[in-house]
């Protein structure tokens, strides 16, 4: 007898229609799994046949093949632990078979109850587009897979509840949908920073196009401190950024039942000693990196020159990209990574090169050799630098409170208005991701500004990706000032944001 139970594989963040395919023979008692099932899903032999024990069931004492099809796709996680304890109970007429709407996730004990199995989400998104009616899921997940908006979703605790429900003895009951709180958590303010009133404004230009920005400055200056306040000017997530992040965190197994739902942006602050695969992902089953963890918020780099620079480089094509696509010889798998890089470091290995009290004592070689470590092509791809020089006494005798977050959010929250018109409102885009079409249509410069282009060209030695990232940044900074076309005193200030020298640069 065969009998088949849905449910759902997952490659990357994208969910696959996959079915549990049943068969009980006669012959010498056995149980083999096929389908490309990795060594998880092997192991749920054991798993399924103790669980069904456990919940006053008959496991089968026959031939038993379970087919995960498509055979083609590789088969990876405990999820389909359930889906096979069903399509065999089902074979062997100890369940009803279920409808064809069904489908069926997550992970059984061996006493028959069921835990809590990462990427939910993706999985439910993708069987509301497969038309699934009822999606059975551990109770741990039910809250998430209710974010897809799609099938009723069954929260099931053991496999006895299922069974019964099944068997039409008892009712199964139905999760309601989670609905987000709407209030924003506290956290770390700008009013808190003293001084520092140039980098601020660099921030909120950063902020208001999404452009990656580059802080430098000696040790104590407020480098970490203001990087870490940057998420509290940031636009508030839409629903669908919110699902895009989550996807991601649902992967990784992050997501909780009391919050199934990434709803601010995230803050990643990898340490300079983060492999590579930690950093843009990668493994033998390819898992998210932090530039994926960082997807739709801020990646901050701390002690930049400090990471290794092949690291550095696996980052160039995703910066541009928005993308990173990673192959192995089963395939490959493709994570959103856009995020805004917020990178700090000192000018030199001591901190203290340029310092008016002397108190450097590096040579000039030796503060080459520290900058150079941050590659060329790397530099090109950051839109603002800015130098943070240490606080001045007066601000810290004084302790007055700055201007906070909520006030310099208003205007960036203007400035993205002011784009979302530009680009669609559903588009997504900022500035820092124009294109060359988009920069012929809305970065024409008048011939005063076209001067000065010129000019800083020529003295500055830019690359024509520098040309272009100035240009995204005086758009931005026209549109914190509400003005329609780019002027002269725009381009002067995105013309100073790069006029930081470092290296051999």
């Amino acid at each position: 007898m065969v009998c088949s139970v849905r449910t759902v594989g997952l490659t990357g963040i994208r969910g696959n229609s996959v079915a549990a395919e049943c068969f009980i023979s006669n012959g010498l008692p056995g149980f083999d799994i096929v389908g490309l099932p990795d060594a998880a899903v092997k192991e749920a032999r054991e798993r399924v046949r103790a669980a069904a024990k456990s919940s006053g069931l008959r496991f089968p004492v026959s031939r038993i093949t379970v087919n995960l099809a498509p055979a083609s796709q590789k088969k990876a996680g405990t999820h389909f632990d359930l889906p096979i304890l069903l399509s065999v109970l089902a074979a062997a007429g100890q369940v009803r078979r279920p409808e064809p709407g069904d489908c069926f996730l997550g992970e059984v004990s061996l006493d028959g109850k069921l835990r809590s199995v990462s990427g939910v989400l993706p999985m439910a998104l993708a069987a509301r587009q497969d038309g699934v009616k009822r999606l059975f899921v551990p109770a741990a997940n039910a809250a998430e897979a209710t974010l897809a908006r799609g099938p009723e979703v069954i929260p099931v605790t053991t496999v006895e509840m299922l069974v019964r429900g099944l068997n039409g003895e008892t009712d199964l009951p139905v999760e309601p949908a989670w609905v987000p709180e709407p209030s924003r958590e506290p956290g770390p303010d700008f009013k808190d920073v003293l001084g520092q009133e140039n980098v601020k404004r660099a921030l909120e230009v950063a902020a208001a196009g999404s452009h990656n920005i580059l802080l430098i400055g000696p040790p104590g200056s407020g480098k970490s401190m203001l990087s870490k306040r940057l998420p509290s000017i940031l636009p508030d997530m839409t629903w669908d950024e919110s699902l895009e992040v989550s996807q991601v965190y649902s992967v990784m197994g992050l997501l909780t039942a009391k919050k199934p739902l990434v709803s601010q942006r995230p803050f990643r602050s990898p340490h300079h000693t983060v492999s590579n695969a930690g950093l843009v992902g990668g493994g033998s089953n390819p898992k998210p990196g932090e530039i994926s963890m960082a997807h739709k918020g801020v990646l901050f780099l701390d002690e930049l020159p400090e990471f290794r620079k092949d690291a550095l480089d696996l980052m160039r094509q995703p910066l541009e990209d928005g993308v990173v696509t990673i192959s192995r010889a089963s395939g490959s798998v493709t994570y959103p990574a856009e995020f805004m890089m917020v990178c700090a470091m000192n000018p030199c290995k001591c901190g203290w090169y340029g310092d008016p009290g002397g108190r450097c004592r590096c040579s000039q070689l030796a503060v080459e050799n520290y900058q150079s470590r941050v590659s060329g092509p790397m530099l090109d791809r950051i839109d603002i630098m800015v130098e943070v020089s240490a606080v001045h006494f007066e601000d810290l005798r004084t302790r007055a409170e700055a201007e906070p977050s909520e006030c310099i959010q208003k205007r960036v929250n203007a400035a993205r208005k002011i784009q979302n018109a530009r680009y669609g409102e559903n588009s997504g885009m900022c500035n820092a991701r124009m294109g060359p079409e988009e920069l012929r249509k809305y970065c024409r410069l008048s011939d005063d500004c076209a001067e000065l282009m010129h000019q800083a060209f020529d003295t500055m030695g830019l690359t024509a990706r520098s040309y272009d990232r100035i240009l995204k940044v005086a758009r931005t900074i026209a549109d914190l000032d509400g003005s329609g076309e780019i002027g002269l005193v725009h381009i002067a200030e995105a013309i100073q944001y790069r006029a930081v020298k470092l290296g051999n640069r």
